[in-house]
C-alpha cells in the first residue's frame, strides 16, 4: 500500500467515532479533516466471494474524490453514538483485553452482540480463530439482524444486486 492506514490496537479511534465493524473506510483529506464518515466499505475484493460484497461502487467513489473533488452524498451522513449498552460493552472489552477475564468477555459480548470490535477481535485472545467457525457464525448472526452498522448504510454492489 502506498496510502496511510489506520490500526487502532487500542480501540480508541472505534470508541470515538462510533465504529462498530470492520472493514470500515473513513476519508481524511491532506489538512486531517474527516470528509466522510465511517462506511462499512471494502478497498479490495479479498472476501467477495464470502460476503458477496463488490469493491467496485466504492473505489469509483474514492476516484471521484481524488481526482475531481467530488464527494458523494453521504459524506455529510451524521453517525449515531453507541448506546449505553455499547459503551459498557466497550469497557468491559478493554478490561478483558488487558487482563484476559473471561467475565469481562463475556459481559462485553452479552452487552453488544454484533460488534465485530468486540466479539470478533475477542477470538484470538480468547484462543479461537478469527476466521473459523466462530466467525461465521457471528456473520450469519450479523445478517440475520438486518447488518446492523453505526456509520454510512452500505450502498455498495453485492454480486448480483444491492443492499
Amino acid at each position: 500500500m502506498t496510502y496511510p492506514v489506520l490500526i487502532d490496537a487500542y480501540h480508541l479511534f472505534s470508541d470515538l467515532y462510533a465504529v462498530s465493524n470492520v472493514p470500515t473506510v473513513v476519508w481524511v483529506d491532506e489538512n486531517d479533516t474527516i470528509v466522510r464518515p465511517n462506511a462499512g466499505e471494502f478497498g479490495s475484493d479479498t472476501f467477495s466471494e464470502l460476503t458477496g460484497i463488490s469493491c467496485i461502487d466504492h473505489m469509483n467513489q474514492v476516484k471521484a474524490w481524488v481526482k475531481e473533488e467530488e464527494l458523494p452524498e453521504d459524506a455529510s451522513h451524521t453517525v449515531e453514538d453507541f448506546n449505553i449498552d455499547e459503551i459498557k460493552a466497550r469497557l468491559h472489552f478493554r478490561i478483558a483485553a488487558d487482563t484476559r477475564s473471561e467475565y469481562h468477555f463475556k459481559k462485553a459480548e452479552e452487552l453488544a452482540p454484533l460488534d465485530f470490535t468486540i466479539v470478533r477481535a475477542s477470538m484470538p485472545m480468547r484462543g479461537g480463530n478469527p476466521f473459523g467457525e466462530e466467525f461465521f457464525d457471528l456473520y450469519e448472526r450479523y445478517q440475520n439482524a438486518g447488518s446492523p452498522y453505526h456509520g454510512i448504510p452500505r450502498r455498495t454492489a453485492r454480486l448480483g444486486k444491492n443492499d
